[in-house]
């Protein structure tokens, strides 16, 4: 039998986020960039829910390209908000389009969303080694500074909860309990990276 961190459950599609992304580290813009729309999305809600609206928000949100979904104006934010593909929570429409804006604003300050991002845990992910789900926080004071910093630059659902959602989802920390198959096997995926990454820097 294969263990699983214990908020899996047993449904396919949790499951699968679990055993295939969650944890697993993300270097690519768009994709963080959903990451972050999705979990803001999440407040008040499961995150099963946000997964099965997850293709109607790609829909939705032109496949998350930060610079078309910056360029939304009012007229889009009503077709979204009469779209049942997605939440249809006013507050949350304006935010991705106002995150969008604000993301570009960093790539030009930082070359990259992925940059900024990563810089707040050292550039690597961080392994916890949490026994049970009761020991693994809410916020650290990582998510926090992420957060103060995000909303200082104009982004919007972004407090120190979400934004630790955002870094256990994107592999900024790696928040499965060392039980689960997944642990190891992402530490140990790191573990190669870093040596390839230090074997190169030799190299130079």
């Amino acid at each position: 039998m294969v263990t699983r961190c214990a908020w899996v459950g047993e449904d396919p599609l949790h499951v699968s986020y679990h055993d295939q992304e969650w944890g697993v580290p993300v270097h690519d813009d768009r994709l963080l960039f959903e990451f972050l729309v999705l979990e803001g999305a999440q407040a008040g809600l499961s995150w099963l829910t946000i997964l099965r609206k997850r293709e109607g928000y790609r829909k939705a949100f032109a496949g998350f390209d930060p610079v078309r979904v910056a360029a939304f104006g009012p007229e889009d934010v009503e077709r979204l908000l009469a779209d049942p593909g997605i939440v249809r929570n006013r507050l949350k429409v304006q935010s991705a389009v106002a995150n969008a804006r604000a993301l570009l604003h960093v790539q030009e300050e930082f070359g990259g969303f992925d940059a900024y991002s990563w810089d707040f845990v050292g550039g690597r992910t961080l392994h916890n080694e949490w026994r049970t789900m009761d020991q693994i926080p809410a916020e650290t004071p990582e998510s926090k500074r992420l957060s103060a910093d995000l909303k200082r630059r104009g982004f919007r659902f972004v407090g120190p909860t979400i934004c630790y959602a955002h870094m256990q989802a994107t592999g900024m920390v790696n928040d499965h309990t060392v039980d689960c198959f997944r642990w190891s096997e992402l530490k140990g995926h790191s573990a190669a990276q870093w040596g390839l990454h230090a074997d190169q820097r030799e190299d130079r």
